[in-house]
């Protein structure tokens, strides 16, 4: 069994590893090194169940997920209290033009939740997190998001806050102003350590995206040669790379793939042992 790390200074407790649902609502726009099916009912129930069992309790998705939070409602209705929810504000998905779009204005952003809400059939998102556009700083000090995220919480709508964010600069503000961070954090991507640096030191919870290069580290391309510590295993590399930094909270994986999820449980578990 995954063990748990308190998330920030909440009364939460997350797994080391969380499931990423993108795959779940959308594959259109998405970066991905291989072409994939969107999952049946039975199948994504399959695997959140599948997950429970190894021990994760973490499950991500967003508006920009396509309907990936329609269907999580449905398929965590009998479980929703096995699991802490993160979802996200700000950035919008058009289906029909398979294109997204930005909005952060207060309006849209208490919109977004109470649509969340709604959609993931609950009276409370754990975690919600601002899906930056790349402009950081801008978002946060034009907008007010992470102010009026911070109300929110109050109101009881959200349990903790914060920003996926995508410079080192922004990182660092999102996190002197709320609970969390979401930051890319991989073998071939390290410029934002200095938020995962912060953020261990001052408390706040980090989760990561890209931890797996959004797939690529295991594809047949160039991050297939990386290797750490002499392993010539990429998915081993990677998560002895990334827990061998104690400032970080949880790594987000988007697979649906049953096998490749009991693999990345079982290494990240040797890496957890061996640290």
């Amino acid at each position: 069994m995954l063990p748990k790390k308190q998330f920030a200074n909440t009364d939460m407790f997350v797994s080391p590893l969380g499931l990423g649902t993108v795959k779940f609502g959308r594959d259109q726009g998405v970066k991905y090194p291989k072409h994939f099916k969107i999952p049946s009912d039975k199948e994504a129930l399959y695997l959140i169940s599948l997950a429970k069992d190894l021990g994760i309790n973490l499950i991500d998705t967003a508006p920009a997920y396509g309907n990936s939070e329609e269907r999580l409602g449905t398929l965590l209705k009998d479980q929703r209290n096995d699991w802490l929810i993160c979802s996200k504000v700000g950035e919008e998905f058009d289906p029909l033009s398979g294109k997204s779009s930005f909005n952060f204005s207060p309006e849209h952003t208490l919109f977004s939740i109470k649509r969340s809400l709604e959609r993931l059939n609950t009276d409370v998102i754990d975690m919600v997190l601002v899906h930056s556009d790349g402009n950081d700083l801008d978002i946060i000090n034009n907008y007010g998001i992470l102010d009026l995220l911070a109300e929110i919480k109050q109101q009881g709508l959200i349990r903790a806050f914060g920003m996926s964010t995508k410079t080192a600069v922004g990182g660092l503000l999102a996190a002197e102003k709320s609970d969390c961070v979401m930051v890319t954090h991989n073998l071939a991507y390290r410029k934002e350590e200095s938020v995962i640096d912060y953020c261990h030191k001052h408390g706040k919870a980090v989760l990561l995206k890209k931890a797996l290069a959004s797939g690529h580290v295991c594809s047949d391309d160039d991050h297939t040669n990386i290797s750490y510590n002499n392993s010539s295993d990429p998915i081993q590399a990677s998560m002895d790379f990334i827990f061998s930094n104690p400032g970080i909270t949880s790594a987000i994986i988007g697979t649906i793939n049953p096998k490749h999820l009991q693999d990345n449980v079982i290494k990240i578990t040797n890496t957890l042992t061996n640290h």
